[in-house]
C-alpha cells in the first residue's frame, strides 16, 4: 500500500515538473520582442574599438586614410551625439593645426587634402576659426595646383604623377571643395569646380559598361597607360568606389539648376547599373577586379563593397535610379556585415580589406594585393555605409 502511494506521488511530481518546464518554455517563447538581445550597433562598436586601440596621438599622421576614418566617426557622432567621438576627432586635428590655424603641409597631392573634411566638420561644430584658416590653405593651394590641359587636377604635383588623373583623387578633394565653398561663401567656385572635376574624369575613364578605369595619363608616358587611350586597363574596385562616393557627395550639395547636375546624374546611373550587374550573387559583395568575378584568384573586397552599397543606397534614396536597386544595396550590406565580428574581448574586427594600391596595367598586381584586417580604408568606408543603411532601414 505504501509503495503504491509512493509511486503515485512520484508520478504526480514528474508530471508537475514536465508541466512546469512546458509553461516556462511557453512563457519564454511569448516574451516581448523587446526582451530579446538588441542587435549590435556596428558603427558605435567599431568606433569604440578603434578609440580603444589608438589614442588621438597614436592614430596616425595627417593622411587621407585617417581623414576618411574620422569623417566616418563624425557621421556616427552626428547620429549619437556622443561627446567622446567629437573630442577624439578634435584632439587628432589639433596635433596639426597650430594656434594661428596653420598646418605645416605643402599640399602637394590630392591625397593630402582629404583630411580637410575633418577641419570643416570641426569648424561647424566648434566655430573655431583656426579650422577655417587651416582649410583655407587647401583652397588656396588649388589656385596654383597643376592641371591637365582640360582642367583636371593632377593626382600629385610630382614628376611621377605628372599629367595623371586617378579616380582616387576625386574623393580626396572634390567633396571638400564643394563643402568649403558653401560653408565660406565660395560656392560658385566650389560648385563649378567640384562637379567639373568629376565630369573630366568620367570623360577619360568611364567605359561604355558604366565601370571606370583606375587612372589616365594625358602624356601617355606612364608604364600602365594605353598607347591609344592613355588610360589604365583594369577596373579596380576601390578606385571606382572613390569616384562613386565623390559623385554622391557632390550631388548632395550641387544646386538643382546647376548645368553639371544632369550629366553627373547620368554618369551615376550608368555606374550604379554596372555595380548591380557585377555584384557577386553568392556573397552580395564586389570583386577586387570588378568585371572578372569568375577569374581564379579574384576575391571579394570589403572596402569597395561598403562603398558600392552606400552609393547604390543613396542613389535609390535620391531617385537617381529605380527602387528595385534597393535590393542590390541590401545584399551588399549583408555581405559587408558578414565581414565584421566581435572578438572575445568585445572588439570589432573588419576583414579582407585591400591595402593602399598604386595604378598598374597588370591584372595579377591587383589580385595579389595584401589583405588586411581593420585597415583604415575599410573602417572609414564601413562607417559611411553603415550610417546610410541604419538611417534608411537597409
Amino acid at each position: 500500500m505504501i509503495a503504491r502511494i509512493t509511486r503515485r506521488l512520484l508520478a504526480r511530481s514528474l508530471l508537475g515538473g514536465v508541466m512546469a518546464a512546458l509553461l516556462t518554455a511557453l512563457s519564454v517563447a511569448q516574451a516581448p520582442a523587446a526582451e530579446a538581445a538588441a542587435p549590435t550597433d556596428w558603427s558605435t562598436a567599431l568606433v569604440n574599438s578603434t578609440m580603444a586601440r589608438f589614442t588621438p596621438a597614436t592614430l596616425g599622421g595627417w593622411s587621407y586614410t585617417r581623414g576618411l576614418y574620422l569623417y566616418g566617426q563624425y557621421l556616427v557622432y552626428q547620429r549619437t551625439h556622443d561627446p567622446r567621438y567629437l573630442a577624439y576627432i578634435k584632439a587628432w586635428a589639433d596635433r596639426f593645426v597650430d594656434g594661428s590655424g596653420h598646418i605645416d603641409q605643402g599640399f602637394g597631392s590630392l591625397d593630402s587634402m582629404e583630411s580637410g573634411n575633418v577641419l570643416l566638420a570641426l569648424f561647424k561644430e566648434t566655430g573655431d576659426t583656426r579650422y577655417q584658416s587651416a582649410a583655407a590653405q587647401i583652397r588656396t593651394r588649388l589656385d596654383s595646383y597643376p592641371r591637365t590641359s582640360d582642367g583636371g587636377f593632377w593626382h600629385a604635383a610630382s614628376t611621377s604623377r605628372a599629367h595623371q588623373l586617378w579616380l582616387d583623387g576625386t574623393f580626396m578633394v572634390d567633396p571638400f571643395l564643394i563643402r568649403y565653398g558653401q560653408l565660406f561663401n565660395d560656392g560658385a567656385f566650389g560648385d563649378d569646380e567640384a562637379s567639373h572635376q568629376l565630369l573630366i574624369d568620367a570623360r577619360h575613364l568611364q567605359d561604355p559598361s558604366g565601370l571606370l578605369f583606375h587612372a589616365f595619363d594625358e602624356s601617355g608616358t606612364a608604364s600602365w597607360a594605353s598607347p591609344t587611350t592613355h588610360h589604365s586597363s583594369q577596373f579596380w574596385c576601390r578606385a571606382i568606389g572613390w569616384y562613386g562616393m565623390a559623385s554622391i557627395e557632390i550631388l548632395e550639395l550641387l544646386p538643382a539648376a546647376h548645368p553639371n547636375r544632369a550629366p553627373l546624374v547620368s554618369i551615376v546611373q550608368k555606374l550604379v547599373g554596372a555595380m548591380a550587374r557585377f555584384q557577386d550573387p553568392v556573397s552580395g559583395r564586389w570583386f577586387q577586379v570588378v568585371n572578372r568575378g569568375s577569374l581564379s584568384g579574384n576575391w571579394t573586397e570589403t572596402s569597395c563593397s561598403a562603398m558600392y552599397t552606400y552609393v547604390i543606397s543613396r542613389a535609390v534614396e535620391r531617385g537617381y535610379v529605380g527602387p528595385s536597386l534597393k535590393a542590390v544595396a541590401s545584399r551588399g550590406y549583408h555581405g559587408v556585415l558578414a565581414r565584421i565580428s566581435l572578438d572575445s574581448h568585445g572588439m570589432t574586427n573588419l576583414t579582407q580589406i585591400c591595402i593602399g594600391t598604386n595604378v598598374s596595367s597588370s591584372l595579377s598586381f591587383y589580385l595579389k594585393r595584401p589583405r588586411a584586417t581593420n585597415d583604415f580604408h575599410g573602417l572609414g568606408a564601413f562607417l559611411i555605409m553603415n550610417e546610410q543603411l541604419v538611417r534608411t532601414g537597409g
